[in-house]
C-alpha cells in the first residue's frame, strides 16, 4: 500500500522511528505494574484467630497452645474454642471441657513475608474471603471496560490523545487506590486503573505496529511485549524494597508521571491520519521523520506515493457488494461481523484471546501456590517470557504466525495436562510442566497479538485490538475463581486451561497466514484477506473445482490439468 511504500524513503526503521518506538515500548512497564500489583497488594499470608487474652500477639504461638485454642492445629482457622482462656487452662492444668468454637472476631498475620496488604487490613480473610476475589475480578472487568471504550476512541479521535488521556487517568486513580480508605474505594480506583491498561498498552500496540513497514512488524510487536515482561519482574523489586501496600501502589503507580512529557514527542499514527483523509498532517508527519533521519524527500512525493495507496484502497472498496458503503457510517467493531470471512476469521481471533489471557493470568497469578519463596517464583514466572519471546523473535519470519501459535497453545496445553497425571510427591516436575506451560503462553500472547494486529484492517485494527482484548478479559474475570474448583479436585483447574489451550490450538489452523503480506487497510481487504475467489482451486473427489467470485462453485468439473469445463477455457 501507500504507507509501506513510502516509508521505505524515509528509512524504513531509522533513527527517528527507533526513539519513538523505544519511548512507546517504555509504557508498557507501568502497565504490568497494575496488572500484577494485585499479587502484592492483596497478600494473603497466614493468620489465625486472635484468642480473647490477646492483645498485639505475634502470629508464632507455642504448639500447645494451637491445640488448646483451635478445632485445627494448622494456619488459617477462622474459628477457636469457645472456653474460658484462664491462667490454669493455658497451662493444662484444666481440661477443655466442650468442643464448642467461635468464629474469629479479630485476627493474627503472619507478617515474616508481608509487613500488611489490603487484605490483612481490612480483615479479608474467612468469611468475607470472596472479597478479595471480587477486587481482582472487579479489576479485569475495568480491563474489560478499557478494551472497548479505549479502541473506540482511539479510532475515532486518533491514537495520540486516547493514549495520554489513559496515562493521565491511570496515575491519578492509581494514587486514589493508595490512599483509599475503605474497600469500596480501593476497588473502584482499582476498575478505573485496569480500564486504562487497555488504553496505555492497546494504543501504544497499535501505534508501534503501525510506525513500521511489513518487514519491522515482527520486531514492533514482540518486544513492546518483552518490555511488559520487564515490567512484570521489575514489580517485584518494588515488593520486595517497599513493604507498606499503600507505600508499594503510590510507588508503582508514580513512573506513569514521567510519560506525560511523551505528549510532546510521541507523533499521530500517520496510517490513523490517511484512514481518516488528513493527508496533510500525515506528509508533515513523515516529513519530521524525514528531516530527523537526514533524508530529503519532497512533498510531492510522498503525496505521490501516497496517492497510489489511496487508489489501491478506493480499487479495494469496489470489492464489497455495496458500493455506497463508504457513504455511510465510519467502520466500527460491528462492520467485523457484518461479512462472512471477517466474521468468521474475527471469532477465531477472539477465541485465541480468550483462552491465551485466561492461562497466562491463571499461572501468573497462583505463583504462591507453586511453594518456596514467593518472590523468587514471581520472577522466575516473568523470566520465562524472555526467552518465550527471543524464540519468536527466531522463527516468526521463519515458519510463519499461525504455525508458531498453533503449537504455543498446543505445547502448553500438553504440558498443563500432564501437571494432572504427574504423581503429587514428583513436586519440581510439576512446578517444571507449569513454567513449559507459562512459557509456551507467553509465546502465544506474543503471537496472538501480531497475528491480530495483522488480520485486522487499519480502520478497525485498535477497536478489533480493543474488542479480542475485551474478550479475553471475560477469562480473566474468572480466574480469581478458577482456583476455587481445586477443592472438587487439585488438578482440575491446571486441566481445564490445558484443554481449552489445546482446543485453541487447533482451531487457529483455520486462520490465514498473515506473513510477508501487505498490511490490510479497508473493510474490504479484511474481507477478501484468506477468502476464496475466482481462480481458487480446491480438490474434490480427485478433480479441482473452480469458484465465482460469489463463492458458487461452477457446475463443471476441472480435470488436474485444468484445460475446460462444459465447453470453456479457462
Amino acid at each position: 500500500m501507500g504507507y509501506d511504500e513510502a516509508i521505505v524513503h524515509l528509512g524504513e526503521f531509522g533513527r527517528y522511528q527507533k526513539i519513538i518506538y523505544f519511548l512507546i515500548c517504555l509504557t508498557s512497564i507501568p502497565v504490568a505494574f497494575h496488572k500484577m500489583a494485585g499479587v502484592f497488594l492483596l497478600a494473603k499470608p497466614d493468620f489465625r484467630c486472635a484468642l480473647p487474652f490477646e492483645n498485639g500477639s505475634s502470629y508464632e504461638l507455642p504448639p500447645h497452645l494451637w491445640n488448646l485454642s483451635y478445632p485445627q492445629g494448622v494456619s488459617g482457622v477462622c474459628a477457636y474454642y469457645d472456653v474460658e482462656y484462664s491462667e490454669e487452662y493455658l497451662n493444662g492444668s484444666l481440661p477443655r471441657t466442650t468442643n464448642e468454637t467461635k468464629s474469629c472476631s479479630s485476627y493474627v498475620y503472619d507478617r515474616s513475608k508481608y509487613l500488611n496488604s489490603a487484605l490483612t487490613e481490612w480483615d479479608l480473610v474467612c468469611g468475607r474471603a470472596f472479597m478479595t476475589s471480587i477486587s481482582e475480578n472487579v479489576f479485569m472487568f475495568g480491563v474489560f471496560l478499557g478494551s472497548i471504550v479505549f479502541g473506540q476512541l482511539s479510532d475515532k479521535y486518533g491514537r495520540k490523545p486516547i493514549l495520554f488521556a489513559s496515562l493521565v487517568i491511570q496515575v491519578l486513580f492509581g494514587v486514589v487506590a493508595g490512599v483509599a480508605p475503605e474497600y469500596f474505594t480501593y476497588t473502584l480506583a482499582r476498575l478505573m486503573v485496569g480500564a486504562t491498561t487497555s488504553g496505555v498498552f492497546l494504543v501504544a500496540y497499535v501505534i508501534a505496529m503501525e510506525m513500521v513497514g511489513p518487514d519491522k512488524r515482527l520486531y514492533a510487536g514482540i518486544f513492546v511485549m518483552m518490555f511488559f515482561s520487564v515490567g512484570y519482574m521489575l514489580s517485584t523489586l518494588f515488593a520486595y524494597l517497599v513493604h507498606d501496600w499503600r507505600n508499594l501502589q503510590i510507588a508503582l503507580t508514580l513512573p506513569g508521571l514521567i510519560f506525560l512529557s511523551y505528549y510532546w514527542i510521541i507523533p499521530e499514527s500517520v496510517r490513523w491520519l490517511l484512514s481518516k483523509g488528513r493527508k496533510d498532517c500525515a506528509i508533515a508527519n513523515m516529513q519530521r521523520a524525514a528531516r530527523f533521519n537526514k533524508l530529503e524527500i519532497s512533498n510531492e512525493t510522498l503525496s505521490d506515493l501516497l496517492d497510489e495507496g489511496e487508489a489501491a484502497v478506493e480499487k479495494a472498496k469496489q470489492k464489497l457488494e455495496d458500493p455506497d458503503r463508504d457513504e455511510g457510517p465510519p467502520p466500527s467493531v460491528w462492520d467485523l461481523f457484518c461479512y462472512p470471512n471477517l466474521r468468521r476469521k474475527t471469532l477465531l481471533i477472539f477465541f485465541d484471546w480468550l483462552v491465551t489471557s485466561g492461562v497466562y493470568y491463571g499461572i501468573s497469578w497462583n505463583t504462591s501456590t507453586l511453594g518456596g519463596n514467593e518472590l523468587l517464583n514471581f520472577v522466575i514466572s516473568g523470566a520465562v517470557e524472555i526467552p518465550a519471546y527471543i524464540f519468536l523473535l527466531l522463527t516468526l519470519d521463519r515458519w510463519g504466525r499461525r504455525s508458531i501459535l498453533c503449537g504455543s497453545l498446543v505445547l502448553a496445553g500438553l504440558s498443563l495436562l500432564a501437571t494432572g497425571i504427574i504423581p503429587v510427591s514428583m513436586h519440581s516436575l510439576i512446578v517444571a510442566c507449569a513454567m513449559l506451560g507459562k512459557l509456551a503462553i507467553t509465546a502465544s500472547y506474543g503471537t496472538v497479538y501480531l497475528f491480530s494486529a495483522e488480520q485486522f484492517p487499519t480502520v478497525v485494527r485498535a477497536v478489533g485490538m480493543g474488542a479480542a482484548s475485551m474478550v479475553a478479559r471475560i477469562s480473566g474475570m474468572a480466574v480469581p475463581y478458577l482456583k476455587d474448583l481445586a477443592v472438587i479436585w487439585a488438578p482440575l483447574p491446571l486441566l481445564i486451561c490445558g484443554s481449552f489451550s489445546l482446543t485453541a490450538g487447533l482451531l487457529t489452523l483455520l486462520l490465514p497466514e498473515t506473513h510477508n503480506k501487505p498490511m490490510l487497510e479497508t473493510i474490504a481487504d479484511g474481507e477478501s484477506f484468506g477468502k476464496k475467489t475466482k481462480g481458487d482451486v480446491y480438490l474434490e473427489t480427485g478433480h479441482q473445482q473452480l469458484q465465482t467470485p460469489e463463492s458458487q462453485p461452477l457446475k463443471g468439473l476441472v480435470d488436474t490439468k485444468g484445460i475446460k469445463s462444459n465447453g470453456h477455457k479457462f
